[in-house]
């Protein structure tokens, strides 16, 4: 996870962009977006994918991963590994995220049905 954040900050230097605009980006504080950096908290999936967008680099970029030039099997079986690990990690984060998704959906079926009620 390391070479991850080590990645964000590289990518983040080149582009030239300050903490303060990753995290106005992000949605966060500055001060939470440089905890992430100094690896005092985790790196969350969906901030992953969003700074990738933001960068505009593919997610396995940041993960240090070439897909194209897979050749050394060990560093594939690492990088798989790393990838699994970070899954792993996040997985109740995604479970949560997910659910509440579905909840919004239902919300929306139930408004809808309301409101077809109310048209008729």
């Amino acid at each position: 996870m390391d070479s991850v954040i080590e990645n964000i900050k590289r990518i983040r230097k080149e582009k030239g962009y300050s903490h303060e605009y990753i995290a106005h980006e992000l949605d966060i504080s500055q001060v939470a977006y440089s905890k992430l950096e100094k690896k005092e908290t985790k790196l969350s999936v969906e901030r992953l994918y969003r700074l990738a967008e933001l960068f505009e680099v593919n997610v396995y970029e940041l993960l240090e991963i070439n897909v194209i030039n897979q050749f050394n099997k060990e560093d594939s079986i690492r990088y798989s590994q790393q990838l699994q690990r970070f899954h792993e990690e996040n997985k109740e984060q995604h479970q949560k995220i997910i659910q509440l998704y579905e909840a919004r959906l239902r919300d929306k079926d139930i408004l809808i049905e309301k409101l077809e009620k109310m048209i008729k």
